[in-house]
């Protein structure tokens, strides 16, 4: 499908979620930097919405940790440093070294077909994105599908949760790549994770921290 077509489809809900999908795009892209100001008239404005409309959505952002909202003083696109960094990696590893286990465990080393087809379809989608934010889409996609191979419902839900800052850790890792890379590492993942198990996640969760904040100190 084509990337025009994903995005028509992404915003066609709901005012809500329209208003919250255009914010959190800017928020992820950079367009609406940390520490931004949210205004609910502005914004019911820009979007001709409702200001319960808007609250709503601002709601949703904050829900996700994109933006902060906070008494007397509004809401304002969340900050994303070392602390917040590393608390989330430290969430993901938790989620999706339990997922793998489960899975390699119920398993095996070769992990059935249909189990492993929506991390390769992410990987074909992936290879064709069209911009940043696209790819990083689908690289949550891959990761989501691999969490989802363990067939735990609050693994899954947990996981799912942290959706909105996974893909902000994701973007600001993405200077560090090219996509042929992005594709090659995550490509040998699928693979790594039916032979290696835990570990392959775990230091692969810890090579993108390091990208970041740096190695952990010995």
């Amino acid at each position: 499908m084509p990337a025009e077509r994903r995005r028509a489809g992404r915003h066609g809900g709901t005012a809500v979620e329209r208003v919250a999908d255009a914010l959190r795009d800017e928020i992820l892209t950079g367009a609406l930097p940390a520490g931004a100001p949210l205004r609910e008239e502005a914004a019911a404005a820009r979007f001709g919405a409702s200001r319960h409309t808007v609250r709503a959505a601002f709601q949703r952002l904050a829900a996700e940790r994109l933006a902060i909202a906070e008494p007397y003083r509004g809401v304002r696109v969340a900050e994303f440093d070392r602390e917040a960094v590393i608390a989330l990696q430290q969430v993901r590893a938790a989620l999706e070294v339990e997922a793998v286990r489960i899975a390699r465990e119920r398993h095996g080393a070769r992990w059935p077909d249909d189990l492993l087809a929506p991390a390769r379809d992410a990987l074909v989608r992936l290879a064709a994105s069209a911009d940043w934010l696209e790819a990083q889409r689908e690289h949550l996609a891959l990761h989501r599908a691999l969490v989802a191979a363990s067939g735990s419902p609050r693994i899954i839900e947990a996981h799912r949760a942290i959706g909105g800052e996974m893909l902000l850790f994701l973007l600001r890792v993405s200077p560090h790549y090219t996509l042929e890379e992005l594709v090659a590492e995550h490509r040998a993942l699928v693979d790594e994770v039916q032979s290696r198990g835990p570990d392959a996640i775990r230091e692969h969760l810890e090579h993108s921290t390091a990208l970041l904040v740096g190695p952990p100190a010995p």
